[in-house]
């Protein structure tokens, strides 16, 4: 069969993908354009998609051919999973492998915005001179004890509170579309409504899987409910907040700081006004920037893609109501 991949990944998964019944197809450049994608996925079987173009009715429509498709990531949003599961496609992602690399993320946003980090970082490279010791300039705070909320509790967010507990003793509130009855106890967390994760919280971490009703979720009358010194962190999506509106709020004392690895859109734009916070700090969706976070992902990925090559269900399949 007929594979198209779109970049190289790991080892792990390159090895896994040498299977006598696999014909990889993968250009010399992945820097491919819409159309050049498309092309390529005419001519196969199956894809195994990194970060590319959305797959879509538009997709399905132009690519009849392609019977499977299997990401490298957890995250699904660039996939209309409705559409793919009316056309008997399969869609697979890479689930926990990334959790505690994704998590480590969130965990450094925090500490590096509670203490100045990437701003005072910045100052010496810009050669400030720092004259005089001023017992008033450019204090971060501690986090001792504080509520840790969290938006979207699975497991990503469970790495984040684990290692939060640990750290600093923080009591953990979450709010989920559905309650999680297992990480409540695992973690003694108290399942609040969205209201309350906003007015409760000192950090703020939001995890959860990204749709488009969520779009600018986190806005102008969201960051009004939250605490002043408050602290948001996203390892997420960007989509999940409103930048301006969050612009707004770090000028007006509404929200103290914030850590994005994800932005809307990505990379975020050199002239954001969000660079010029000292209280934020961006980086470039390295969650997953690991080489073992990566080469398990690479290795669900092609596992997935052999499966399908065998005929066998997809390994970790997000629509398994396909095989019925």
């Amino acid at each position: 069969m007929k594979i198209f991949i779109n970049k190289l990944i790991p080892k792990a998964g390159m090895e896994i993908l040498e299977h006598p019944d696999i014909d990889l197809l993968m250009p010399e450049n992945p820097e491919i354009s819409y159309d050049e994608w498309i092309s390529y996925c005419q001519q196969c079987d199956a894809i195994l998609n990194i970060g590319a173009y959305k797959i879509d009715a538009k997709f399905f429509d132009l690519c009849p051919s392609v019977k499977a498709v299997c990401l490298f990531s957890v995250g699904y949003d660039q996939v209309d999973l409705e559409e793919a599961t009316k056309g008997g496609i399969p869609v697979s992602n890479t689930p926990d492998v990334l959790s505690k690399a994704t998590s480590d993320i969130s965990f450094m946003l925090m500490l590096m915005v509670s203490r100045l980090a990437s701003f005072n970082t910045n100052q010496i490279r810009l050669g400030v001179r720092f004259k005089y010791f001023n017992p008033v300039a450019n204090l971060g705070q501690e986090l001792y004890g504080k509520t840790l909320g969290i938006f979207g509790l699975g497991r990503i967010g469970y790495e984040m509170a684990i290692k939060c507990q640990a750290a600093y003793q923080m009591p953990i509130i979450y709010h989920n579309r559905n309650r999680n009855k297992e990480m409540e106890e695992k973690l003694n967390a108290k399942y609040v409504s969205f209201e309350e994760l906003l007015a409760q919280s000192d950090v703020l971490s939001i995890h959860a899987n990204y749709s488009p009703e969520y779009l600018g979720h986190f806005d102008a009358k969201a960051f009004n409910q939250m605490k002043p010194n408050s602290i948001l962190i996203n390892t997420a999506r960007g989509g999940f907040i409103d930048e301006d509106d969050l612009n707004q709020a770090l000028s007006d004392g509404k929200v103290w700081g914030a850590g994005l690895d994800v932005t809307n859109p990505e990379p975020m734009l050199p002239d954001n006004p969000l660079l010029k916070h000292e209280r934020v700090c961006v980086l470039p969706h390295i969650g997953s920037a690991t080489i073992e976070a990566r080469s398990g992902m690479a290795r669900i990925a092609a596992e997935n893609v052999v499966a399908f090559v065998e005929g066998k269900q997809l390994k970790t399949c997000l629509n398994p109501e396909v095989y019925k």
